[in-house]
């Protein structure tokens, strides 16, 4: 798995905040594993202490993108 982050910073009174995540996975798989895949990404952000602690303050979006194995 390859993931990518990008943030998006905004000054508010003069102060610099992250506003925004952005989180891009890649991920080496059969085909036959692509369902399972993306049932576990859907169901992780919940029970996921980072994104737990972070997703109040801070908007956080993520995609993943299955890679056939060639």
């Amino acid at each position: 798995m390859v993931g990518e982050t990008e943030g998006e910073i905004e000054v508010e009174d003069g102060v610099l905040l992250i506003k925004r995540i952005h989180v891009r996975y890649s991920l080496q798989a059969c085909d036959e594993h692509t369902d399972v895949i993306q049932r576990s990404f859907e169901l992780h952000p919940p029970k996921c202490p980072v994104y737990r602690t972070l997703s109040d303050s801070i908007d956080i979006t993520t995609e993943l993108a299955v890679v056939p194995v060639t």
